[in-house]
């Protein structure tokens, strides 16, 4: 029987270390050589096995799989695409299996969030459904931290750090101004139904900074928020807000709502800090500054924690050996063992409890008035912001890297997605 080759891509929106994932997925391969063939990444994710845009991964160096390790962004291309199920769209799943077959591909990684994750299940069902041998392992990855069956889910690490870190250094700014200028300072950050992130800026309370987070699992209270700031900027003179993306009033509508939809259906978001701070302009009467993190808290591997590297390449890693072992339609998950020192370990998650679900903050994580954190959400977060894990740098800057991305020829007829 011949070795079969393996297909790897990455979706959804892409994080500091996703690449770092790749990077495990590509060496851990390469070391067992007699076991797995070659690894074909997809361009621009999954549309890259329906269109059999075939990345060959094997035309890179080490070194330049290496350097993966720490650059950031999707080094092969993602995508925003969602499998519809075999009934809806036959005709997509039987191009997956024309694509498998002309390529001898008989491993399918992909690297990405709950959508993703779904996908992944999908694909797994095709050796019974269809009659396809595939083994389909869903690496994780999102920025949101709401998959569930993980301790996190990499790439949170790293957005965390960077929020807590932004959060404390504009804190310094606005607090140095405030007797004159700015009083406020608003920061949004992602996170569409989960508050994981904005509950990193939650940290500096730690460093004295007085702080409100608005949450997307605690309805929006526009007369308890503008008392909260107030009391805080009566005690300090200043005051931050750290504002999820997917904040909404009771009714369910979101304060950065515009009335556009993504791909998936969703809510276009994109503007909660704005109207945040212009709401406590017209009750105090407050000078204000906003920022929305946007690209830059998902891209910054310069302040990447050394946590989050570590478990985004250990979980690629994971993804082959469990491959090579025969597993199907699982996820390799965090299993956090210990508290302090951070200690941890990988195992399994089928992917029949992971597609789907979205995990939220527990409410023991939110304080009793809704702005704030707990201690508990403290022990859980600072061990996965622990650490530094820089790039290299060159002439002052990162020296990240960009692969050749060279496709194998194409087999088989023109597919458009």
């Amino acid at each position: 029987m011949s070795i079969k080759n393996a297909f790897y891509a990455q979706s959804g929106g892409v994080t500091a270390v996703i690449n770092a994932s790749a990077c495990g997925v590509i060496e851990t391969a390469r070391k067992n050589s007699d076991k797995i063939g070659t690894v074909y990444a997809g361009k621009n994710g999954i549309i890259g096995a329906l269109e059999e845009d075939l990345i060959d991964t094997s035309l890179e160096s080490d070194e330049a799989i290496a350097a993966l390790k720490h650059t950031p962004s999707g080094g092969f291309g993602s995508c925003r695409f969602k499998l519809k199920s075999l009934e809806e769209n036959k005709a997509e799943y039987e191009r997956l299996i024309e694509v498998f077959k002309a390529h001898n591909i008989g491993y399918f990684f992909y690297n990405g969030g709950g959508d993703s994750a779904d996908t992944c299940y999908k694909v797994s069902q095709l050796s019974e459904k269809m009659g396809y041998p595939i083994q389909a392992i869903h690496v994780p990855k999102t920025v949101d931290n709401d998959l569930p069956i993980t301790d996190n889910c990499p790439g949170f690490g790293s957005v965390a750090k960077y929020i807590a870190v932004s959060t404390l250094e504009a804190s310094y700014d606005v607090r140095s101004m405030a007797k004159t200028s700015t009083q406020i300072f608003v920061l949004e950050v992602m996170g569409r139904h989960a508050g994981w992130i904005a509950a990193a800026g939650g940290l500096v309370e730690d460093q004295g900074i007085p702080v409100v987070i608005l949450f997307p699992e605690v309805e929006f209270n526009q007369e308890a928020f503008l008392a909260k700031v107030k009391e805080k900027v009566e005690q300090h003179g200043f005051c931050s807000i750290v504002v999820s993306e997917g904040a909404h009033w009771p009714d369910g509508k979101f304060l950065a709502e515009q009335g556009t939809r993504d791909a998936f259906g969703h809510a276009q978001l994109g503007g909660a800090a704005p109207v945040v701070a212009n709401m406590i302009k017209d009750a105090h009467g407050y000078k204000f500054h906003w920022a929305v993190a946007d690209y830059l808290q998902r891209a910054a591997r310069h302040l990447a924690s050394n946590s989050d590297v570590e478990q985004a390449y250990a979980l690629g890693q994971a993804g082959v050996e469990y491959a090579i072992a025969g597993e199907n339609s699982i996820m390799p998950s965090v299993i956090r063992t210990s508290n302090n020192p951070y200690q941890w370990k990988i195992d399994k998650a089928p992917l029949s409890d992971v597609a789907n679900v979205e995990k939220f903050m527990p409410m023991d994580f939110i304080s009793e008035d809704g702005f704030g954190i707990t201690d508990k959400c403290k022990e859980y977060l600072y061990p996965l912001i622990e650490g530094e894990n820089y790039p290299p740098y060159k002439n002052g800057l990162p020296d990240y890297v960009t692969l050749k991305n060279d496709c194998v020829g194409k087999k088989l007829p023109e597919f458009k997605v």
